[in-house]
């Protein structure tokens, strides 16, 4: 069934009402033949106003609709410029194979993003692009998306992917988080990076496309919850390795042999044994020039990626022994026992190719000239004919760069992809061949179209059929529109028990030379039965015709069992193994690694079963996402620019049947979602509309009953509706916009856009109660905050002032006690040292000798002579000069000395010096004067130096007595 049947809302095409069911829906059957002629007349009248035809942007308002007028549509608007219109559900995608300025620019990105309708817009690449991320961010099942880009070869569909993931690489990583931005900047440049590296190895120029792509690939964008780009992955199906050895004419090899040729330096050249005007036989059509051939590009995107400088060395290595290889000829030898001969221009190449590849030169030629054969335990060597020489030097080449592709991918891989953890949707992006038919057509083009084929038929099942029958399932009346259907093409070539790949695996299974005439016989023999498959019994050449959906095309057998097989020599393998360059030996030893040694004979994977599994795995997981189409139309097979072929035209649109999608599309409801999904989506217009009936239950589990509930929601969409100014209530009748089915609603875009825009707008207003009544918590909290935070500060002022005032009176109280209690102490020690007057009075003096009394009591300026202390210690201290000489003079001393008590005036002077003690040890001051005599007692002073007696020949410092009571 649909992937919608979950719920998914595609991506519609505008209904114009000529399709309706029963009740709601008008019943559609197809022209009978006696109304052909009216037919052609709507033709020809619709035709007629041709300047018109360019601004039909929906194919679904053509009328009527049939091969001619679509056709005419899309050259009006390819005239134009105009290259993409919408076709249903399917975007066509006209290739102008030339660049057009401004169509994909930084701004057309954000004006189609920013968008709150894309499909207001002009049909756009990028409208397919919005639609699916905006799906995954709705959340509806199934939620991640899948982008299938198909069409032929040259159509464009390589150019479609790489604008589809820079359109994501720049909407999903242009986020406001400062803290992922970084991340997210290297992702996204990563991501966009893998695209030239994987085009330059896997793209080739081809007879219609200069970017053919030569192998498939299903790229998935990983989202995480905030839907940002945090990742990718890569995987790729079946690349065309025969290429790498064999072209056909005017085509060429794969683009980074051409890159490496135009775009390396002298000394890379060197490096690589290719000087200027070196010819190889596997670089065809050199001098032709294509846009692709970009090696700075390629190299530049490798940086990127993590490929170091080194790892890029080894790379460009490989490829140029593998272009070496393709220059070595052989030529029989006479004698069948001895291997073909080289000569010596074939030998220099090989010997070039065995440095470039690190091998040995000598173990080289032998593996490609003689072969091992294995006869129980023994070993026999036996030398290769010609053909088998060549074939053995093929099969290096290319299992070489196939296995170097594989590493290539899975590098990628491991650079751009996310954690499981980090991520939880992906978009996928799937870009693979196109439908393909040369003139000789072998096993590539066999599995290229039955990719082809496999993808039309998702198409098929998921729309042209699903759909109609759900119609019927669901109780609309409805009229089958006919379809070409690709299902008999895919029984022929996948089909049980018998078909065209089971008798290919069986041939390529048995151990013996396949013949083709016999293969062909078999083919005919078990196939008969099938209308999709034809012989031309006169041809010369043993080949089958299949009808495909695009056409018939003609497979050559001679050669197809034979690469169904793809063998690789066993001494092959192990030379490579056993290689001196790193990155070939870690290819060849994760090979062998991963080989299983009992693979052998019958149980041997062939080509076509490794790809049918790989291809099946691909569809599971389209199955399982929400497709959206783009159908790349090629509008002439030369790839000329602006140039219409209607015959090329009008094929590709009857083969991929556009006009039978334009037909289901514009006749019947591409939207369907079920009830519930429905009710949870715009349960609450009811709810909060103006026009009420009754109560919506979303979780109603009766299916009568959740119906019931819809009528009722519908019922108010269309009041409302019908209530609307802005509304022409006499352009359209309602009962065409949508039908309720058992489980399902059908809805047209009409009808979807009416309820999206309904249930904005209660949004709105929801959001805006919110935010009125967020904004009026938050100034009630604001002021109460600000009334405490004012209360609090007033409390903790007055007590730091209080406490100040309380420090301040504590500390005044306690420095005037302690200082009266300092002048009290001063006082009484002031006290008790001072004479007192009551002792002196009492003491009975006696009378002084005469000298004694003359030199103890006179003045110092009346002593003519110098003095020398005798007695110790002094009873005075001397208070002023910090350094005095004792002489007769004692200019300066008489306010501080009255009375010096034992001094005996020697006859020399100057015997030493007296310095007081206030020169180094800060002397005290004087306490009192003396009255009457002078009192001497000997006895230890607890003051500094103060029972120190001086001697004649020393200086004398510390003098810091007080007055003793002893008289001289």
């Amino acid at each position: 069934m649909s992937s919608a049947d979950n719920g998914r809302i595609v991506r519609p095409g505008l209904s114009n009402g000529r399709g309706t069911v029963k009740g709601f829906v008008q019943k559609v059957h197809s022209p009978p033949s006696s109304l052909n002629d009216s037919l052609e007349g709507e033709i020809q009248a619709f035709l007629i106003d041709e300047d018109q035809l360019h601004t039909y942007d929906d194919l679904t308002k053509v009328n009527p609709v049939t091969p001619s007028t679509v056709l005419k549509c899309l050259q009006a608007r390819y005239s134009v410029k105009v290259f993409y219109t919408h076709a249903g559900c399917t975007l066509v995608a006209l290739n102008p194979f030339q660049p057009i300025p401004d169509l994909y620019s930084l701004d057309v990105m954000k004006e189609y993003h920013g968008a709150p309708q894309p499909q207001e817009f002009k049909p756009h690449i990028f409208i397919v692009a919005e639609e699916a991320y905006r799906n995954v961010q709705g959340q509806l099942e199934p939620v991640n998306q899948s982008l299938v880009v198909s069409g032929e070869s040259g159509a464009g569909k390589t150019w479609t992917s790489r604008c589809l993931m820079k359109y994501y690489a720049t909407v999903a990583a242009s986020s406001s988080v400062v803290k992922s931005q970084d991340t997210v900047e290297r992702i996204e440049k990563r991501v966009l990076d893998s695209n030239p590296i994987m085009e330059a190895f896997g793209n080739a120029c081809t007879l219609r496309n200069n970017n053919s792509s030569r192998f498939g690939k299903y790229i998935q964008l990983q989202l995480d919850r905030c839907q940002l780009l945090v990742g990718a992955s890569v995987q790729t199906y079946l690349l065309e390795k025969t290429r790498v050895a064999c072209q056909l004419a005017n085509e060429r090899n794969f683009h980074i042999f051409y890159q490496m040729m135009k775009g390396s330096t002298e000394e890379q050249r060197k490096e690589w044994k290719m000087p200027r005007g070196q010819r190889f036989v596997w670089l065809p059509n050199s001098e032709k020039t294509v846009d692709e051939d970009c090696f700075h590009e390629t190299v530049e995107a490798m940086v990127h990626l993590g490929i170091n400088a080194e790892r890029q060395r080894q790379i460009f290595r490989i490829l140029a022994g593998i272009l070496q290889l393709g220059n070595v000829n052989f030529s029989s030898s006479a004698d069948e026992s001895q291997p073909c001969h080289l000569d010596e221009q074939s030998k220099d190449f090989s010997q070039r190719a065995a440095e470039l590849l690190c091998v040995s030169a000598e173990e080289l030629q032998m593996c490609l000239r003689v072969r091992t054969l294995k006869a129980g335990k023994q070993s026999v060597l036996k030398p290769c004919s010609q053909a088998e020489c060549s074939v053995r030097r093929d099969c290096l080449a290319k299992v070489i760069y196939a296995q170097l592709f594989e590493w290539l991918v899975t590098f990628i891989n491991n650079s751009i992809c996310a954690d499981e953890s980090t991520w939880c949707n992906f978009i996928g992006v799937l870009d693979v061949y196109g439908f393909e038919c040369f003139q000789i057509n072998n096993l590539e083009q066999l599995c290229i179209n039955y990719a082809n084929e496999k993808l039309q038929q998702h198409f098929v099942a998921h729309y042209l059929r699903a759909q109609q029958e759900e119609y019927v399932s669901e109780g609309l009346e409805w009229s089958f529109v006919k379809y070409q259907d690709n299902q008999r093409c895919l029984d022929l070539l996948e089909g049980s028990p018998v078909c065209v790949f089971s008798l290919l695996n069986e041939e390529s299974r048995l151990n013996r030379v396949s013949d083709t005439n016999t293969f062909r016989v078999r083919l005919e023999k078990e196939l008969c039965g099938n209308a999709n498959i034809s012989w031309d019994k006169f041809s010369k050449v043993p080949h089958f015709t299949v009808a495909h959906y695009a056409g018939k095309v003609n497979y050559q057998i001679q050669g197809m069992v034979e690469k169904n097989k793809d063998p690789v020599p066993p001494e092959l393998t192990e030379l490579l193994q056993k290689s001196d360059d790193p990155l070939l030996h870690q290819i060849f030893a994760d090979d062998k690694e991963t080989e299983n040694p009992t693979t052998k004979g019958l149980s041997k994977v062939t080509v076509v079963s490794k790809f049918k599994n790989s291809l099946e795995s691909l569809m599971k997981i389209l199955h399982t996402t929400t497709p959206h189409y783009t159908r790349c139309i090629k509008p002439n097979p030369d790839c000329k620019p602006l140039t219409f072929k209607k015959e090329e035209v009008i094929m590709q649109l009857e083969a991929c049947g556009i006009v039978e999608t334009i037909h289901i599309s514009a006749a019947g409801f591409p939207i369907r979602i079920p009830f519930k999904s429905f009710m949870q989506r715009y349960g609450l217009i009811a709810k909060y509309s103006i026009f009420q009936s009754g109560s919506v239950d979303a979780e109603a589990d009766g299916g009568d009953v959740l119906r019931q509930e819809v009528g009722k929601l519908l019922g108010v969409v269309l009041q409302h509706k019908a209530f609307d100014p802005s509304h022409n209530r006499d352009s359209e009748n309602p009962n065409v916009w949508v039908h309720c089915g058992r489980t399902k609603v059908f809805l047209t875009q009409l009808m979807l856009d009416s309820l999206e825009d309904q249930r904005k707008k209660i949004l709105s207003r929801c959001a805006f109660s919110i935010q009125c009544c967020w904004l009026r918590y938050q100034r009630r909290r604001r002021r109460a905050r600000q009334h405490s935070a004012t209360l609090i500060q007033a409390v903790v002022r007055s007590w730091l002032v209080r406490r100040r005032v309380q420090r301040c009176s504590r500390a005044a109280a306690l420095i005037q006690s302690t200082w009266r209690k300092w002048r009290a102490l001063l006082k009484s020690l002031a006290d008790a040292e001072l004479d007192d007057a009551k002792d002196l009075a009492e003491e009975d003096l006696s009378a002084l000798n005469s000298v004694i009394r003359e030199r103890g009591s006179v003045q110092l300026s009346s002593i003519q002579e110098p003095v020398s202390v005798r007695g110790w210690p002094m009873g005075l201290v001397l208070a002023s000069a910090p350094s005095i000489t004792m002489s007769l003079t004692a200019t300066g001393f008489q306010k501080m000395v009255s009375v010096m008590a034992s001094l005996n005036l020697p006859s020399r002077r100057g015997e030493y010096k007296v310095k007081p003690n206030q020169y180094s040890q800060e002397l005290a001051s004087i306490r009192a004067q003396p009255k009457g005599s002078v009192k001497l007692r000997y006895q230890r002073s607890p003051l500094l130096y103060a029972d120190m007696q001086p001697d004649m020949k020393s200086d004398v410092t510390g003098f810091n007595a007080i007055l003793l009571e002893k008289t001289l």
